[in-house]
């Protein structure tokens, strides 16, 4: 019997940061974005929560806020220690990271990390951990958490979520209305991530290795690769993530503001609906016609 690998090039959700306690307000400015929000639940430790926006290729987005700033715990409280200690406490509000769908029982660290060696590329992942939340209905969700060692990568490089127990409590596409949006929108079109000119060359050959494939596209300003999604091809095409240097004054500003990461997502939109671009208070989205 033969071994395949699982795929490490499955886009599973992107990220977006509000400010301690704000998740039923970015749902509604999700909603009036043209979005169908979905509530979510608080994770393991009490220490976030979220609100997710589920596509039609599977994907979805996380709309997560912890439940209260890092004042409300005690200085030196073991609270206060995990709080500081998670990825995106020190992250600014907005588009701050992604996730590529892991795999329950097969290591995706190991596997990348093999993959790293071999390219020479310099990207490594810590041993999987365990994560879960508890959903509105009282459902407890259970996954393994693949993310790359050290923290200046997060938000630059996916982690990997695993599913324990099904994919579809933690996604639920059923009923179909769940992935129904007044925007029409289908799917994630692009992921865009920003980098300085000098970090480049090294983030092309540390994708290569994650996604296990080089880019489709490549110059010396940016790098194209093509994803796939859980039901890749049902809106109409596959993301692309693309990693490059900033063009305009704008990019140039995002970047030296908030440093290297997700500058813009775009969504892919029944041809007649919304076209151009739109603003969360805290990311730039664009609407790409189907």
């Amino acid at each position: 019997m033969s071994y395949t690998s699982p795929s490490t090039k499955i886009l599973d959700h992107i990220v977006h940061l509000t400010p301690p306690g704000s998740v039923n307000e970015v749902s509604r400015q999700f909603r009036d974005l043209g979005f169908h929000v979905l509530p979510g639940g608080t994770h393991a430790g009490g220490l976030t929560e979220n609100a997710l926006v589920i596509l039609q290729d599977g994907a979805y987005l996380e709309l997560i806020s912890f439940t209260h700033p890092a004042s409300h715990y005690p200085l030196g409280s073991p609270e206060r220690q995990k709080r500081d200690a998670n990825p995106w406490a020190w992250k600014e509000p907005g588009w701050i990271d992604y996730a590529f769908l892991g795999s329950s029982s097969t290591s995706i660290s190991e596997l990348i990390n093999s993959r790293a060696k071999k390219d020479k590329s310099r990207i490594r992942y810590d041993p999987e951990v365990d994560g879960g939340r508890e959903r509105s209905d009282g459902k407890v969700l259970k996954w393994r958490i693949s993310a790359p060692s050290q923290d200046a990568d997060r938000g630059l490089t996916p982690f990997f979520c695993g599913d324990v127990t099904p994919r579809e409590w933690r996604v639920p596409l059923d009923p179909p209305s769940n992935a129904e949006h007044p925007s029409g929108v289908l799917g994630v079109a692009y992921v865009r991530i920003l980098v300085e000119d000098n970090d480049l060359s090294d983030m092309k050959a540390t994708m290569t290795s994650i996604v296990g494939r080089s880019p489709v596209s490549n110059t010396s300003r940016r790098a194209t690769w093509v994803l796939d999604t859980p039901r890749t091809d049902v809106a109409g095409g596959k993301p692309r993530l693309i990693i490059g240097v900033p063009e305009t004054a704008d990019e140039r500003w995002t970047l030296k503001e908030r440093g290297q990461g997700i500058y813009e997502v775009a969504f892919l939109v029944n041809s007649g609906m919304k076209a151009g671009q739109a603003w969360t208070p805290y990311g730039k989205i664009v609407w790409v016609k189907g």
